[in-house]
């Protein structure tokens, strides 16, 4: 059923929607698959809790060209999290979403973490900009207790329009440990070394095809 539930979801229909809906799912969790035109693949996890719901993806590296024609990373890859609120029943508001991107160093720091153990990170988005300072967000990962998970806590701090997002998702202990797996996973993906220590064939060199010239024997007895 769980996998019966994301064949009939379209998540193109929930983003024009603005909302998405808990209505056929059994889980409290789940992964979709999506293809576009394009052939890229999307793929996350999504946790959906009583007041909101965190999805996880990874995003890849950019490489670029160099005149050398080797290529070299020209945007580094990372993981995004995603929350969106929930504005009913199992139904959640897409279009009022919260982003957070991790670092390789930030997803390290996910993946080393104890069961007693937080963290807590702060981004400004338009950092090294005239826009620097607008806009303000902080992720916390802190222990639910009892080592029985941990609450994901996004705050967005929009000095603007003077308004302050917060969101909070609580993670059980087998749901981290499904991030955690993959997390460990995308790492050397996003940092761009699967594609660095992928063997490539070397192009052959063209070459004129070979004739066989047939033996004068052969053609006498014909």
């Amino acid at each position: 059923m769980y996998a019966d539930w994301w064949r009939g979801f379209d998540p193109k229909e929930a983003l024009w929607s603005g909302s998405l809906t808990f209505q056929q799912a059994v889980s409290t969790s789940a992964a979709n698959l999506d293809e576009n035109s394009s052939g890229k693949k999307f793929a996350s996890y999504t946790v959906f809790k009583g007041k909101a719901a965190l999805s996880i993806h990874p995003i890849l590296p950019s490489f670029c060209k160099m005149e050398s024609g080797a290529s070299r990373i020209n945007r580094n890859g990372s993981v995004m999290l995603t929350f969106f609120p929930a504005v009913g029943q199992r139904k959640y508001d897409y279009t009022k979403k919260q982003l957070f991107s991790l670092s390789p160093t930030e997803v390290g720091s996910l993946i080393s973490l104890g069961p007693a153990e937080s963290c807590e990170f702060f981004h400004d988005p338009s950092m090294k900009s005239s826009h620097e300072g607008q806009v303000k967000k902080s992720l916390s990962i802190t222990p639910l207790g009892s080592d029985s998970g941990y609450f994901v806590n996004i705050t967005v701090l929009n000095n603007m329009q003077k308004t302050t997002d917060r969101l909070s998702v609580p993670i059980t202990k087998a749901e981290f440990a499904v991030m955690r797996t993959a997390l460990s996973f995308a790492l050397p993906h996003i940092m761009g070394w699967d594609q660095v220590l992928t063997r490539h064939p070397a192009p052959q060199a063209s070459s004129k095809p070979r004739v066989e010239r047939p033996h004068p024997d052969s053609e006498w007895e014909r």
